[in-house]
């Protein structure tokens, strides 16, 4: 296992999560109680739930990446057996529906569209966050102030506010940023001669 921290955040919508498909009109019962994500079913709500502990216990003997379930692990291995490769680029990819996922950026197939504005994705999660934008929603809520956010990378760069985490740092300086466009500035503004 290679040296690099075994958390792992997800910022894509999960397979299994009930925003993907925002107008079906089925029972969400399950919410998890930190990003406020909703669940058809208890144990894929159980399966999220490790993603925000940190609990990655299975690692991939190949890589070294960590996995919260055994179940994740075998998925993350056919990526290495190439079981789901693309035949336009070669990537590999962990299940056959990440793969169709995958071949529509060659095709330039855009399945899913805005209902209010005819905009068209080629994901279903892009589908879900666009649709934030119309509706206001905002299901990322912080449970240290009153802040909430419509995409869950947001709240997890604003949760740096908190915890005081710096993970970008400078490779000429060794400077710390929380953001990494805050990194970027600084490397143009103080390590380039390149000036705005």
């Amino acid at each position: 296992m290679t040296g690099e921290s075994c958390f792992e955040v997800k910022i894509e919508a999960d397979n299994n999560d009930i925003t993907e498909h925002p107008h079906d009109d089925k029972p969400t019962p399950f919410v998890c109680s930190v990003c406020n994500k909703r669940f058809m079913r208890k144990d894929i709500l159980n399966l999220h739930r490790k993603t925000h502990t940190g609990n990655n216990v299975y690692s991939c003997n190949e890589c070294g990446k960590c996995c919260s379930s055994l179940n994740s692990l075998r998925l993350h291995m056919n990526i290495h057996r190439r079981k789901h490769s693309c035949t336009e680029c070669g990537k590999c990819c962990e299940s056959p529906s990440h793969l169709a996922r995958h071949m529509r950026s060659h095709s330039g197939e855009k399945p899913f569209e805005c209902t209010v504005c005819n905009k068209q994705f080629t994901q279903s999660g892009a589908l879900v966050r666009h649709s934030r934008i119309h509706s206001g929603e905002q299901p990322y809520k912080c449970l240290r102030c009153d802040m909430a956010f419509s995409q869950s990378g947001s709240l997890n760069s604003h949760m740096r506010v908190h915890t005081g985490d710096k993970p970008y740092k400078c490779s000429l300086c060794n400077k710390s940023f929380s953001q990494s466009n805050n990194l970027q500035t600084h490397k143009r503004l103080v390590h380039s001669n390149v000036k705005p």
